[in-house]
Formats: C-alpha cells, structure tokens, sequence
C-alpha cells in the first residue's frame, strides 16, 4: 500500500534540504528534459488493472495445471500452508540482513535453528547462512578450496555427472583465477562408469574434488572409497546433494565429505519461475576460518538468559574488501527461514516419509515405462526419485505430445549432453499419484505405437 506525503510534510522536508518548491530539486537538470510527456496508455482503475494482469497470468501453465514430472534441480514437492503464514509476517517479510545483529534476536535465532537443521541434515559440523542457490554454493566450495591451500593446489575436480548449471557456474566464478583447472567434465560422460574413474586425475596439485549424490541423472553411488582415495591424495572433497535424499541416504558427513552444498528448494520452496532459491553450504570445523557468509551461535546474555549472536563473519566482505576470498555477503535469509519451518514441521520422520513417497513412486513409474516398447532404463544404477528413460524419439516431441495431455514431461538431457539425445529425465515426488504415473505411461504406449 502507497501511503503519500501529506503537504505539511513535504514543506518540512523542503525546508530541511533548504528549497522552497519541489521543482527546485530538480535545477540542475537541462529545462528541456525535466519534465518531458510521457507516451503512456490511459490511466486504469484497480478493478482493470487486476483483470488484465489476470488474464496475462493465464497465458501460462504451471504445476496446478499440470501432471508434473520434471526435476533436473528444481522439483515440485507439496509446502505446507504454515511455511507461507510463517514467512508473511511483517517481521520476517520486511526484515534485511542486521548489520546491527544482536539487536535482532529473532532473525539470528531462525539462521542459528536454520544452520543446526541442515548441520543435522547432512551429518556436517558447521553451516553458514546462507547463498543464493546450489549453483553458487557449489562455485564457493571452489573458491574455499582454493583458498584453503593459499592457491598451492590450482586442480579442481569435477564430476561429469554434476548438474551442468553447477559445472558453468563453476566456470564464471572462477574465471579470473590464473592457472585454476577446472576439470574431470570436459569429455562427454559414460553412463555406466562410476564415480572412482574421476580419481585418476586427482594428484597432489588438486584441491578438491565435488561429486553429486544423487549426480544429475538420479543414480546413487557409495562415495566412501572415492572420498578416502582423494583424501590420501590431500585433497578436499565436496558432495553436491538433494536434502530430500538424505530423508534415506547416509549423509555425506558419515563418509568423510569436507564440504556439503546444494540447493534448498525441495525443502519448502515454490518452483517460482527458477527463484529465489536457497544454497545449501556446511562443513567440516577445521574449515570454518574459510567459509563465506556468517554463522549464528548461541550464548547469554548478562542475565544469563539465552542469546544469539553473530560468532563469525568474513569482516573483509564489508571493509577491507581487496582481501575478501568472497563476495557473497547478503544472505537468503527469508527463504532460509522457510526451509526452516518446513524442516521444523516435518521433523526426522516427515522428511523420511517424503523421501520414502518420491522413492517408491519412482520405482513404480520406472518399472511401468521400462515394460513399454521402445523405452528402457538408461542405466542399472540404484536410484532415488529421479531416473533416465531411453525413449524411441526426440524428447521434445514427446514432450509436445505430453503437453496435450496436461502433462509436463522430463527433462530432454540432450541439451546438455550431445552423446544422450532421446534420453529423457525423469522425477517423481510425493505430489503425483499412481493415476498420474499411469497416466504418462498410456502417452508413452501411444508414443511408441505412433
């Protein structure tokens, strides 16, 4: 809601600046172009305005109106009403970051329940509030790395089987750092190889290496042997995850990983058109001196009472900034916030039972489409909630043919990965049931019959 200046206030801000007319603000600008017309359309009430943005708005289609079974690092899971009434309130929707912290109890007590969920999460001991998404969350583990070891170890690892806006990211952050390697991703990739074939160009030049769990294509590897080879090498290892997954899987601090990242949006984050997001980034304590953002802890106060305060923050982000490892400053507080209420609400066995939901209902829909003719499974690999079809034609057309029957399919990986043309991802949460999954199974028999 716009409330205006009443008169009587703009004459004493006037007065203040030392002006007597509000044209006057504006003498310095060349008469011809103060006040130039405007080429606008006529006014419209309120009442208009709504109906033509509305109409605009229907233009679009989205997971209300479609069977959803698109993912790729973006997955529509089911937000509980209470996330949303949570994170409206005036004190969290307004708030920014707190550059006078400690005066914002409440703000520092929602990041420090945030870092000591995804602390548990993901088996690590120290989590930072926060980045803006996976992508730069993984781009900063590169940065913290490279840092770690002084630029001494100039190779970085990458996983082919990393999501590929991960691996680019990767790139444009660090493309002013002479001689850092990015590398491991550069040859297209083998769907039946795993993940210790990356160990052969990890040496003692490297600093770290990162792999997905689950990587890209929804396959589930065992990184323990992978983490300790790297180890014995020096290098850092970080893992790339879906928090959903870890509802199931080990978490990545019970097999050594140094570093967690990832994107938070499948922890009660609409899809919202690619953003805002939330990035996922939690380490080992012997790191804590190299991570980016800030870390709430937990103390008190001078009557004993429990406080929240800012323990660590990179001050070199906002003052002496020539020696700053990171330019990551605000952070995603109110989205972190929502992941927060929604990891709160569903405790261990909420997130669990999500977890087990995608899981089953995705070995359901992968066992129906491998039993139709012309599609298979890509690969033999255990999976989670999201998995590869080999499909008879390009992606896009069957994609197409899903359209028309309010259904928005998989992912057409090819774009990404030349060699993997007509392979299609696939996800499946808890927000489809088995009719849905029937559903697209009958379009595929009438793709394959076509």
């Amino acid at each position: 809601m716009f409330t205006p200046h009443t008169k009587t206030e703009q004459e004493a801000m006037l007065e203040v600046v030392g002006v007597k007319r509000l044209e006057d603000l504006f003498q310095d600008v060349p008469a011809s172009h103060r006040f130039p017309e405007l080429n606008l359309p006529p006014a419209l009430t309120e009442m208009e305005v709504m109906a033509e943005m509305q109409e605009l708005a229907s233009a679009n289609e989205s997971t209300r109106d479609l069977v959803c079974f698109l993912g790729a690092g973006a997955y529509h899971h089911y937000t509980p009403a209470v996330v949303d009434s949570i994170i409206r309130r005036g004190e969290f929707l307004t708030a920014y970051t707190p550059y006078q912290p400690e005066v914002s109890q409440g703000t520092l007590q929602t990041i420090f329940e945030y870092q000591s969920l995804i602390s548990n999460l993901t088996g690590m001991e120290v989590c930072n509030a926060s980045h803006y998404d996976g992508a730069t969350a993984t781009a900063e583990a590169v940065v913290m790395a490279y840092h770690n070891f002084r630029g001494k170890r100039s190779r970085v690892v990458v996983s082919p089987a990393v999501h590929p806006h991960y691996r680019q990211t990767i790139r444009t952050y660090t493309q002013g750092y002479e001689g850092l390697e990015i590398t491991g991703d550069e040859e297209e990739i083998d769907l039946n190889a795993g993940p210790e074939t990356l160990l052969g160009r990890v040496d003692q030049n490297t600093s770290l290496l990162i792999v997905q769990y689950p990587d890209f294509f929804g396959r589930i590897f065992d990184y323990t042997k992978v983490v300790q080879e790297a180890h014995a090498s020096g290098a850092l290892v970080a893992v790339v995850v879906n928090p959903i997954a870890l509802g199931l899987l080990t978490p990545p601090g019970e097999f050594g990983a140094d570093i967690v990242v990832g994107d938070g949006q499948p922890l009660g984050i609409p899809l919202s058109y690619g953003g805002p997001y939330l990035g996922l980034f939690a380490t080992r304590k012997e790191l804590v001196r190299k991570i980016a953002g800030r870390i709430v802890g937990e103390t008190v106060d001078k009557k004993g009472e429990r406080a929240y305060v800012l323990t660590l923050t990179a001050r070199e982000q906002h003052i002496r900034r020539e020696k700053a490892t990171s330019n990551i400053c605000t952070n995603v507080a109110l989205i972190a916030l929502a992941s927060t209420v929604y990891m709160s609400l569903l405790g261990k066995q909420g997130l669990r039972q999500v977890a087990e939901l995608c899981y089953h209902k995705a070995h359901y829909a992968a066992e129906k489409i491998a039993s139709i003719s012309g599609f298979s499974l890509c690969t033999d690999f255990p999976f989670f909630h999201e998995f590869l079809v080999c499909c008879p034609k390009p992606v896009e057309e069957i994609n197409n043919h899903l359209l028309d029957h309010g259904i928005l399919g998989g992912y057409a990986v090819g774009k990404d990965y030349p060699s993997l043309q007509n392979h299609m991802l696939v996800s499946v949460t808890e927000m489809v049931n088995k009719e849905d999954i029937d559903s697209l199974c009958d379009v595929f028999e009438e793709v394959s019959h076509g």
